[in-house]
């Protein structure tokens, strides 16, 4: 009988625990159109569990890649999905690139030149929204220039954490010109060509959690 009960107590208890998990992550997601999303209300990004991340080209020929580790914002996800907003602040010295003697150049006024401008700052809002598809539409603003921006963005789904967080993952691309915001340093090569190439390739994935 011990045993039984016992038996019986647990199994209790992890019902109760899946039905509880269940029913909270329910209260995360939404069905809308026929696809899964986030419920509306302020997710805020998790900057350890967020890469914003750059590809450039070197010599025209090598893909040198590069993130930025502090990343902070809010994303806020409306009733429509097409009106939801995203705030993000980037730590331009936070820059990492495998190499820190050119971790250096890019924070020294040749590009993003940390000291004088600590930050670059995105503010933008979902547009053509489709499922879980859409575009991201905004202002880019680095070393105090702001140009708009264009990135596809998309909702990869929820998790619910094991501290009882809601987590939603959405992902963003795009390629820039960094000359529009005067990163306009280079060097010509002797067979033609440039050392470092104009367009660089954004990649982001960013978890957020949802806040009370």
């Amino acid at each position: 009988m011990t045993d039984t009960n016992t038996s019986a107590t647990a199994n209790t208890s992890a019902t109760a625990t899946t039905s509880a998990t269940a029913t909270t992550s329910a209260t995360a997601t939404r069905m809308l159109a026929g696809a899964e999303l986030p419920v509306p209300g302020r997710w805020q990004i998790d900057p350890g569990h967020t890469e914003v991340a750059f590809i450039g080209r070197h010599f025209m020929l090598t893909k040198v890649r590069g993130r930025f580790t502090g990343v902070t914002g809010t994303i806020t996800v409306a009733d429509e999905p097409g009106e939801s907003t995203v705030e993000v602040t980037i730590d331009t010295a936070s820059v990492e690139s495998g190499s820190q003697a050119r971790d250096e150049h890019l924070r020294s006024a040749d590009f993003f030149d940390a000291g004088r401008h600590p930050t670059a700052t995105f503010s933008g809002r979902a547009a053509g929204w489709h499922g879980t598809q859409g575009r991201l539409a905004g202002e880019l603003t680095i070393r105090g220039i702001t140009r708009p921006v264009t990135l596809q963005a998309g909702y990869l789904g929820h998790v619910a954490d094991p501290w009882g967080g809601e987590r939603a993952v959405f992902t963003a691309q795009g390629t820039l010109n960094r000359e529009d915001w005067d990163l306009t340093w280079n060097m010509p090569l002797a067979g033609g060509g440039l050392l470092v190439s104009a367009d660089i390739r954004i990649e982001i994935e960013a978890e957020a959690v949802l806040q009370p």
